[in-house]
């Protein structure tokens, strides 16, 4: 199979960034974090000229139909933007992960050993719709003393390319590389594939999107994968539940960002208690604008409901749709989420501290929550600074990846002379 020129440069832009990891791995904490205030303030500067390219991708949307949660997650605003800048500022003021001696200690025979952290060297991330991501990750990997590839859905093709266009004019008045921050332009399927298999220019692909992108991702390459999931969220709503505290938890789950990962899907809830608060639920999901895709007896006490099948539950609606099942138990709440759950976010709102607990130790997922929303699994909620995605795996890294998640160990040996 002959090679495009789109692989060949995508091949080149790795290898640019793999030479200025480097150089990013032996810049002092100081300096990373005065480059992050540099962008930070070069995006706010550029914000006008960045939504006019938005734009250009906005129409295209439109032309093309797209839905209405894609076009919020595609959107950028000026107030987003400053949204952006203040997340690279916030990374800024956070710990560099880099550099610290997790343990050392000394054999026998004199030799010292040391386990430290440090980059994992080149990260490619492969994203949709989410122009935020490429300043999020660039942020996040710059600060852990990585480089990144960026390769972000077609569709936000002018919004990505302005945003890095504005980040490469204030790298320039930085001592981190140009190089270290790769966006590869092309569209090409082939080229974008060429990522997966690059093991030798890049030490770890991220996927962040919908369950196609990343069952494509894991799949199909060869480069360690660290894989971000949908997010298939739960609620389970106990007999033993506060109603006010159900009710605004599953308003705010469902409905403060419908498009979004950690938004609630399903909720589930205790026949007993659905029985008993069924007019404040009616009213609350009346009030909010929010359809249901129930079962059978969801349908008996939630008037305008339709019926939900296999695909329902499974699900990510992201927009106010929400799928309702009834259980007679905590258990059946359990084994529901474990049949059709993503390992993303899932809650329980009870005032039993047994349910809960149960509920909290056999529910497997990244994050869990006993009366609170799944909104907070979120980087920045979490006090992390901005994220570079979501792990629903149990390698390395799991729930919201901050920066100690982009980094990897060292063992350092010092001796006099030690031979084995």
């Amino acid at each position: 199979m002959s090679v495009t020129k789109e692989q060949t440069n995508v091949e080149a832009q790795a290898i640019a960034a793999k030479k200025a990891a480097k150089k990013v791995s032996l810049l002092s904490t100081e300096e990373k974090n005065e480059a992050l205030h540099v962008l930070a303030d070069h995006l706010e500067q550029k914000f006008q000229y960045i939504l006019d390219e938005n734009e250009k991708d906005l129409q295209v949307g439109r032309d093309k139909g797209y839905e209405e949660a894609y076009m919020d997650r595609l959107s950028l605003s000026k107030e987003r933007i400053t949204d952006f800048a203040d997340g690279l500022r916030q990374v800024a003021t956070l710990e560099d992960p880099t550099g610290k001696t997790i343990s050392n200690w000394t054999l026998e025979n004199g030799l010292l050993v040391e386990k430290v952290t440090v980059p994992l060297g080149v990260i490619g991330m492969i994203y949709e719709a989410r122009p935020n991501v490429t300043v999020d990750a660039t942020g996040l990997a710059l600060k852990s003393g990585n480089a990144i590839v960026l390769k972000g859905g077609s569709s936000a093709l002018s919004s990505n390319k302005a945003i890095v266009q504005v980040m490469h004019e204030a790298l320039g008045n930085t001592k981190i590389p140009k190089d270290a921050v790769q966006f590869i332009a092309s569209t090409d399927r082939e080229a974008t594939q060429q990522l997966f298999t690059m093991k030798e220019h890049i030490d770890v692909l991220i996927p962040r999107g919908g369950g196609s992108l990343i069952s494509a991702v894991v799949n199909n390459a060869t480069v360690p994968v660290l894989e971000t999931g949908v997010g298939n969220c739960h609620l389970y709503i106990d007999v033993e539940a506060d109603v006010e505290k159900a009710l605004n938890i599953l308003v705010n789950a469902k409905t403060d960002r419908p498009a979004v990962c950690n938004a609630l899907e399903t909720a589930i809830i205790h026949k007993e208690w659905l029985e008993k608060n069924s007019e404040k639920l009616i009213q609350t999901l009346k009030e909010h604008g929010i359809t249901v895709h129930g079962d059978e007896t969801a349908l008996k006490y939630i008037p305008n409901s339709v019926l939900a099948n296999e695909e329902d539950w499974a699900n990510e609606y992201l927009s106010l749709d929400l799928a309702v099942k009834t259980v007679n138990n905590v258990e059946e709440a359990i084994d529901h989420i474990e049949a059709y759950g993503t390992k993303h976010s899932e809650a329980i709102v009870t005032e039993n501290k047994d349910t809960a607990k149960l509920f909290m130790s056999l529910v497997d997922a990244s994050a869990l929550y006993h009366n609170a929303s799944t909104r907070f699994t979120d980087g920045g909620a979490l006090g992390f600074g901005a994220e570079i995605g979501i792990s629903t795996q149990k390698l390395h890294a799991r729930g919201p990846m901050g920066l100690p998640a982009l980094t990897t160990v060292k063992f350092l040996m010092s001796g006099n002379g030690q031979i084995r």
